[in-house]
């Protein structure tokens, strides 16, 4: 469960303090006018080349991604802050809408100054118009981003209910990871953590701090209940988890023809080499249609996205055309018409480059989403209707997340702001309330994923043949999983970087 303490924190209700301002009065004397405070002076916008790599704390020694020394020179927070303004300035989409009146000065850190420094804007929907705006170490960056290595138990966690009585379920279970010897499956619930109670303990932290283990080798117990109602204990340690972003690639005889299905969980640089074992495998089995499952997939590298697409969709209909163009505000600071193609070969990042991708070559393909389908994935299905691919979405409504950009590293911290909006071949990218699905059918986590019986799973297979939607559930539980996921609201407990389309740097090559 990678950077799960980014949300772990929504299994606390919190109450909203108001603040309450009083009205005076007087009976009827002259009120003196209030003091007003003069505007708070604007920050002035430099350009953030003459101040980057000015750094409070200078790394030293030679930066393992390059193999060359650090750019950090001997700074402050100030200098920090300075270039936080000037990148923003430059490059954030959105940055003629972010406050003038921000003083760098009121914020104790650099990162602080970055969080404020965002679009107040609201979408159409009535939520924030920049809900991805974030930052990471580094370090942690670019370990989450290439291999997928974080620290925990190897489950991943869906919220049912975030507020008590909580209900929280394992999503799934990453292979050969303390959960997976342990034999814990899809949709065992939480009871108790340490002792304390899942559903309505007050000890919110001591749950937090059990749920996202600060480092390898912490144990815990854990009360668990099983989908078929059996309670047991089990104690867990957390280990370092590599994650293996596809899953479950399973190929079903139909009447008429055979059918692939895989879980895609990240669009990590290892999902290549394993993208490309997968469709080699349904390519070999002469597969004659697709149920690809997205449902958890927040995103990740574009190229990857861009790769996925190649395999599934038709020759025709992929060569020459484009996957995703990125539209960059006014400015165009990056100096770039940047239109990614179906890439038709892999691009190293854990296969070896330029290698012909195998293709499917189909005209449809079916995806199983829900509120934690993002960014990237998001991506495939907009750049697959863009050449004409007919993709049905069974399950809930995606996340609606057109945005993305290029990670920026300052002094340790990558910094994480929207820069560019996606668009497909026929310029459509407006979905930022999400991908609404062509039948809508609650999670079912009372089969394992890949299983004929688990509920979307059997109704793309349904609609597949019948070209139908099943009629919806009237089990109570599941019309009430169907109510949230039509809110958008995500269940996986994960790090927003999870939730994200991610471009390589201007200039990147393939190898």
């Amino acid at each position: 469960m990678l950077g799960a303490v980014r949300r772990v924190m929504t299994l606390a209700a919190f109450a909203a303090l108001a603040a309450c301002g009083g009205g005076g009065g007087g009976g009827g004397g002259a009120v003196s006018a209030p003091a007003l405070a003069a505007p708070a002076a604007a920050d002035p916008v430099v350009a953030s080349s003459t101040v980057a790599g000015m750094c409070a704390s200078p790394r030293g020694g030679l930066d393992p991604a390059t193999g060359v020394a650090y750019p950090d020179r001997s700074g402050s927070a100030a200098d920090e802050k300075t270039w936080v303004r000037g990148w923003i300035d430059e490059t954030y989409l959105w940055f003629d809408e972010v406050p003038t009146n921000l003083v760098a000065a009121n914020y104790a850190t650099p990162v602080s100054y970055f969080d404020a420094l965002k679009t107040p804007q609201l979408a159409a929907s009535g939520r924030a118009k920049d809900r991805y705006h974030f930052t990471l170490p580094t370090a942690d960056y670019r370990a989450q981003s290439q291999s997928g290595i974080g620290v925990g138990y190897g489950f991943e966690l869906a919220l049912l209910s975030a507020s008590p009585p909580r209900d929280v379920r394992v999503a799934f279970s990453e292979p050969d990871s303390p959960a997976a010897q342990a034999g814990i499956v899809r949709g065992t619930k939480l009871v108790a953590i340490d002792g304390i109670d899942v559903a309505n303990g007050t000890n919110v932290a001591a749950l937090n701090a059990a749920l996202a283990p600060a480092q390898a080798g912490e144990t815990h117990s854990f009360t668990l209940r099983a989908p078929d109602g059996g309670e047991r204990a089990v104690t867990l340690t957390s280990a370092r988890i590599t994650q293996t972003p596809v899953q479950n690639v399973k190929i079903f005889s139909t009447p008429s023809g055979s059918v692939g299905y895989l879980q895609f969980n990240e669009h990590l640089a290892t999902a290549e080499v394993q993208l490309l074992a997968a469709f080699n495998q349904f390519l070999a089995a002469g597969v004659s249609d697709l149920v690809l499952d997205m449902r958890y997939n927040g995103g990740g590298l574009l190229d990857i996205a861009s790769e996925l697409a190649y395999m599934i969709g038709p020759t025709a209909a992929t060569n020459g055309t484009v996957f995703e163009r990125m539209q960059f505000n006014r400015k165009n600071p990056f100096g770039l018409d940047l239109a990614l193609p179906f890439y038709s070969t892999t691009r190293g990042l854990s296969a070896p480059p330029l290698q012909p991708l195998p293709k499917l070559g189909l005209s449809r393909v079916t995806v199983l989403t829900g509120p934690d389908t993002c960014s990237a994935s998001e991506s495939v299905v907009n750049g697959l209707r863009g050449v004409g691919v007919a993709v049905n979405l069974v399950g809930g409504a995606t996340c609606g997340k057109p945005y993305g950009f290029f990670p920026q590293d300052n002094c340790g911290t990558t910094y994480f702001a929207i820069q560019f909006r996606g668009v497909n071949q026929q310029g459509f990218g407006d979905y930022s309330d999400g991908f609404v699905p062509t039948c809508t059918v609650a999670d079912d986590f009372d089969h394992a994923l890949g299983d004929l019986a688990e509920g979307r799973l059997a109704a793309a297979l349904a609609l597949r043949s019948t070209g139908a939607c099943p009629t919806p559930s009237a089990n109570k539980a599941e019309v009430a999983r169907s109510k949230v996921e039509a809110g958008g609201t995500p269940y996986l407990v994960r790090s927003p970087l999870r939730e994200n389309r991610i471009v390589s740097p201007p200039g990147a090559s393939p190898g």
